[in-house]
């Protein structure tokens, strides 16, 4: 195949930066790196949403690790302000979230988890969003207000010791999903995104190894990031090159609302990414055609529908219920596997204090202090969803975003990214492809008619 000016520059890259082909470091050590070993396995999904915990979205399920309950089955959780005055567990009024509160970033969440305790949620709205609502971080939704997940979470597998990487915000937690490490970021400030792991991006291993990959998302137009590059919206691609000085050196907001898919985490790599940018609109046609690549991962509009404050969480729901309706009901339901989790607890409430976890790399994080990338972060959701997907079955395996890529690894016989990846679960728990596929006609879920 002859490949054209781009996509040999990416190729180049990729083969630079991606880890080499060692034998020892192969999931088959007697099999070339590149060789497919689930040929039943044809399209691995990912649909990363923003923010929420597991027990914040799924504590009543009642399936799964939910929120603790007293003798009589009321949710009896709470943390204790400042002041020692308890914070009770509590449904939230409204599937509208407040501005701002409850913070996921690298100080509240060390807060939050009080050195294992979990007993700090309503403490660091105090410490880091003074004016917000301490009880917010204790609220949590219910089946009323979630029903399309819901139902998703009692059909399919659901992990319950599915934590995020690192206790910390967005772009850390995305960066774990994309090259098994944060690289040593701690925060979501655009000024510290102008740099790239010595080992790439699972992107760049897929491109050296000719896998399909697609980073579908909800941009409205391609026009737009190219746009972005050129300097319409005042990201021009010259200031990352040149360190994102003056102006740009700003807080978290101006990150997050530079976000549009998932390979801004790793703004160096964007205009070799370029090429596989796709619309959401795009994945239901792949899909509805059988034509998604080997890889997809599905962006929400991080402005209006991640589920991150201060949207309604509906939005958020009824763009996931749309992606995964697309997936069950495409023409090559029968070879694809989805993936949905959040990136982060968003500061809400979870009863699971997060275990220690391998550390990735020698990086270390870019605040100094005690913490270092060797816990993993609190809980959230996650569900596969697949044909082959076990029924009536609940995985207490403790995993997080280095699943995936562990997953891909697994498929194709690539090697791990970092020491994390490495050590991480593959998720095959989930299913069995051993037995008829128990969803092989897709199941009846509900679209979502929520209150607000």
């Amino acid at each position: 195949m002859t490949l054209g000016p781009m996509a040999r520059i990416e190729a180049t890259f990729a083969e630079r930066r991606a880890p080499g082909d060692d034998p020892t470091r192969l999931p088959f050590p007697n099999r070339p790196a590149g060789t497919d070993t689930l040929p039943e396995l044809r399209h691995i999904v990912v649909l990363m949403m923003e923010n929420h915990s597991f027990d914040n979205y799924l504590g009543v399920l009642g399936r799964g690790d939910g929120l603790p309950t007293d003798e009589h089955g009321a949710v009896s959780a709470s943390n204790p302000t400042s002041d020692g005055a308890a914070v009770a567990a509590a449904h939230l009024p409204s599937t509208v979230q407040p501005v701002g509160s409850p913070t996921q970033s690298w100080e509240a969440t060390h807060v939050q988890w009080d050195g294992g305790a979990n007993t700090g949620f309503a403490r660091a709205v105090e410490v880091c969003t003074p004016g917000g609502e301490p009880a917010v971080a204790m609220g949590y939704w219910t089946e009323t207000d979630l029903p399309f997940y819901y139902s998703l979470a009692r059909t399919f597998p659901l992990a319950d010791r599915w934590f995020s990487s690192c206790l910390g915000p967005t772009f850390p937690n995305r960066r774990f999903l994309l090259s098994g490490t944060a690289n040593g970021l701690t925060s979501d400030s655009l000024s510290k995104l102008v740099d790239y792991p010595v080992n790439g991006t699972i992107f760049d291993l897929l491109t050296k190894h000719r896998i399909p990959w697609t980073n579908y998302h909800s941009v409205s137009h391609l026009h737009q990031v190219l746009a972005r590059l050129g300097g319409v919206h005042g990201h021009r691609a010259g200031r990352y090159l040149s360190g994102l000085t003056g102006r740009l050196l700003a807080g978290p907001g101006e990150a997050k609302s530079f976000l549009q898919f998932s390979g801004d985490a790793y703004p160096l790599g964007l205009l070799r990414y370029l090429a596989h940018l796709r619309s959401v609109d795009r994945f239901c046609a792949d899909a509805a055609a059988g034509a998604l690549p080997a890889v997809s991962i599905v962006d929400p509009d991080f402005q209006a529908n991640s589920e991150e404050n201060p949207q309604d969480i509906c939005a958020g729901q009824d763009f996931a219920a749309r992606v995964i309706h697309a997936a069950m009901h495409g023409a090559d339901w029968m070879g694809t596997l989805l993936v949905w989790c959040y990136d982060e607890h968003g500061g809400y409430y979870d009863h699971v204090p997060p275990p220690e976890a391998p550390e990735p790399d020698g990086k270390v994080p870019d605040v100094g202090g005690p913490w270092r990338f060797d816990r993993y972060g609190f809980r959230v959701p996650a569900v596969v969803v697949s044909p082959y997907a076990r029924p009536d079955y609940v995985s207490h395996v403790v995993r997080d975003h280095t699943s995936v890529l562990k997953l891909i690894e697994r498929k194709w016989n690539l090697p791990p990214m970092t020491a994390r990846d490495a050590a991480a679960d593959d998720l095959l728990d989930m299913v069995d492809f051993s037995a008829p596929p128990a969803f092989a006609v897709p199941p009846d879920l509900p679209w979502p008619t929520p209150r607000r």
